[in-house]
């Protein structure tokens, strides 16, 4: 058989490039990311955390307070009371008259309501009180050191009274920003590359070029949050992603590498072919998760688009570290690549998934058929999946403001803490406030007070229902809809605050996702139809990534909303899904799965263009993948189950949804569902217009012709 030609091209050469002259390449590396941490670390933006949008109802109202209430303007925290002798007793009235005080000399605190001078705020059998302490800055701002301090100064008090704060400020005070979470990823990964490889070295270069990658795009994301401001959850969702893509990435192109070195070829001749097949598979497969994430732009929510860019950022720098740092580090392994063996492990299993490809294929509709009838049932429970923003309620309980939430929901009721701030101009409130009193489903109003230029005026009033109750969302529906417009007259009327922009960002969510699935469904369409050229197993990928996407959201409404096994997994009480985890999680996820169809269907259409028939091409393709795609997944659900670990409990959620979503895809859909549809279809697998075939760009496989291995070279690792 001749001797392949060598391997052309801009990869090629860049593989070349980075081998050669691998010394100048690390050390750009190390230098650039250096830099890239001082600078982005040292001049970081604040993240920003207002979900309401700029059109919101809730929006507008806040631009009214604003305006014209800026004392109301900002977040509060809230002292909770408890007394058993009674609130007024002069004992008590010295210990909590001595923490408003207190307060009150909290810096960024602007004003302080006492108990016993507002309105409301003594609970009718005067054994509960709270006192509210207005912020000049938004919770996110409010130094946490001040906060805690606060807390620890409210706490020595052995008193007659317990008292407890709650609020945002508190709530992101007692919610540790880092923790283990990181560290058991990577910890996780080592032993998985370990037992894949079993070699140290081979099982190194993955993890140094994730972690090099990652530091990189991090320190991108904190000064690109200057021009797109983001959430503070963006780099522990860009970090998340990166290490499993960025490990995944560099585990497929080392093992590309190591097959090459085992097929005969020198140590360069290896790295420029891993990085012509495997690592185009991975700018494909990469920029499908960055078109992906950028589909969230659709949502037209600034906070979500910082969400997208940064998280895209992160990827990028993942890919660019696949093909440049990694050619350099195996340049200098050269064939030592797998020194350092751990014995007993790296040894291959391909006969083992060649022979569960040829199971599937015996009885394609049978397996098919099982298959999507498990990810069915298992999408069942996201039918009735709700969605709300965590709050104090859903907290550990052995925090300060899961203790105030009680507090006040015991004495006052669960409402209390869901208070819906309406704002008018033009005109008098009162009739509006008496309207909204006689609603049913809200417990009590407080009196308009007008605004100091006489432009506006303000009252709050407070539901008999909990914030993350669906009866609330209802009664804010129905205020807007029907009692304001019908007791309003001509006064213009928003109903703004905490709770309502947190009702609205979850109907914007409802209404745009449609959206967002058809743009990401789409473009992912037409990258994949370009990279493996056939329609047909387009059209089957987007499909199996749907119903994957939709048993994990499924299993994810089970656990969280209807508690079966939160409390094993760390969600302290049952709860709506976070409003944006749904919504990150969809591009992530389908950008992921398009991932691992990009690995597999690359590698089937390799040999079909070398000769080998479909069914043939398949049960072979299936076999050299599945054993890279189970490592690879397993990093990746190791990686986001690590953030269990952690105290955010929305990003928790967003943990356990991309670990069930990654676990089904490798074995469901990858190992059944993918060769039972792709011998069902036969040589209809690779069906594609003329037309199209003439105006796609590149060739048909993984790699140009002259770049492929012999169809028959062995893969002995």
């Amino acid at each position: 058989m001749a001797t392949p030609a060598p391997p052309t091209g801009p990869l090629a050469r860049l593989a070349r490039f980075s081998y050669r002259r691998r010394r100048l390449t690390l050390l750009a590396w190390i230098v650039g990311t250096a830099a890239a941490l001082f600078v982005g670390f040292g001049y970081a933006a604040e993240p920003l955390n207002d979900f309401t949008g700029g059109k919101s109802e809730s929006a507008k109202a806040q631009e009214i307070l604003e305006a014209h209430f800026p004392q109301m303007s900002g977040e509060s925290i809230t002292l909770a009371i408890r007394a058993d002798a009674g609130v007024r007793t002069p004992a008590v009235q010295t210990e909590v008259r001595r923490a408003v005080d207190r307060m009150a000399r909290t810096p960024h605190v602007s004003s302080v309501s006492s108990p016993y001078q507002g309105f409301g705020q003594i609970s009718k059998d005067g054994r509960t009180a709270f006192a509210t302490a207005n912020l000049d800055v938004p919770a996110d701002d409010m130094p946490k050191a001040e906060t805690v301090r606060l807390l620890d100064d409210l706490r020595e008090s052995d008193g007659p009274v317990r008292m407890e704060l709650g609020g945002a400020a508190v709530t992101a005070a007692e919610t540790p920003g880092g923790g283990p979470s990181e560290g058991v990823g990577v910890l996780a990964a080592v032993v998985i590359l370990l037992v894949a490889f079993g070699s140290v070295l081979a099982m190194g270069l993955p993890i140094l070029t994730a972690l090099l990658a990652i530091g990189c795009g991090l320190s991108l994301i904190m000064l690109l949050g200057h021009l797109l401001p983001a959430p503070s959850f963006s780099p522990i969702v860009a970090a998340l992603i990166g290490l499993g893509v960025g490990i995944d990435y560099a585990l497929f192109i080392v093992t590309r590498y190591r097959e090459s070195l085992s097929s005969g070829e020198d140590p360069e001749s290896a790295v420029v072919t891993a990085i012509t097949t495997a690592g185009r598979a991975v700018l494909f497969a990469g920029t499908t998760v960055v078109i992906a994430l950028l589909g969230l732009l659709v949502m037209q929510q600034s906070l979500l688009n910082g969400v997208a860019v940064a998280a895209g950022v992160t990827v990028l720098m993942t890919m660019l570290a696949a093909v440049t740092l990694l050619p350099a580090l195996l340049g200098f392994t050269g064939r030592a690549i797998d020194r350092l063996r751990v014995p007993g492990l790296g040894r291959a299993r391909r006969p083992l998934a060649e022979r569960w490809a040829r199971t599937v294929q015996r009885r394609p509709a049978v397996a098919g058929l099982a298959a999507a009838g498990v990810l069915l049932v298992l999408a069942v429970p996201a039918l009735s999946m709700r969605l709300g923003l965590p709050d104090s309620s859903t907290q550990p309980h052995d925090t300060s403001a899961y203790a105030a939430d009680r507090i006040l929901a015991e004495g006052f009721g669960p409402g209390t803490a869901a208070p819906l701030v309406f704002v008018a101009q033009g005109g008098d409130a009162r009739p509006v406030a008496e309207a909204v009193g006689r609603t049913p489903g809200v417990a009590a109003v407080q009196p308009p007070m007008t605004s100091k230029d006489g432009a506006a005026s303000v009252f709050v009033a407070f539901p008999t229902t909990a914030a993350l109750d669906e009866e609330t969302s209802e009664l804010v529906h129905r205020l807007r809809d029907e009692v304001v417009p019908a007791s309003a007259g001509g006064v213009k009327v928003h109903i703004g605050g905490p709770n309502a922009g947190s009702i609205d960002f979850a109907d914007d969510v409802q209404n745009r996702l449609p959206l967002l699935i058809a743009v990401v469904v789409g473009l992912s369409l037409l990258l994949l139809v370009a990279l493996v050229r056939s329609l047909t197993v387009a059209f089957q990928a987007a499909v199996m990534n749907l119903l994957s996407i939709a048993a994990a959201y499924g299993v994810l409404t089970a656990v969280v909303q209807w508690g079966w096994a939160g409390e094993l997994l760390g969600f302290p009480t049952e709860m709506p899904v976070a409003t944006w985890v749904p919504l990150m999680m969809f591009p992530i996820l389908f950008g992921l799965s398009m991932d691992y169809e990009v690995f597999l269907v690359s590698r089937v259409r390799e040999l079909y263009e070398g000769g080998v028939e479909t069914r043939e091409a398949v049960a072979q393709g299936l076999a050299r993948t599945a054993r890279v795609i189970t490592a690879a997944a397993a990093i990746m659900v190791m990686v986001f189950l690590s953030v269990l670990l952690g105290a955010d409990i929305a990003v928790k959620q967003m943990g356990l949804g991309l670990a069930v979503a990654i676990l089904i895809d490798a074995t469901v859909v990858r190992m059944v569902l993918v060769p039972a549809m792709m011998e069902l279809f036969g040589k209809a697998n690779w069906w594609l217009p003329g037309w199209l075939a003439r105006v796609l760009p590149g060739g048909a496989a993984a790699e140009p012709e002259a770049q492929r291995v012999p169809v028959g070279a062995a893969e002995r690792r």
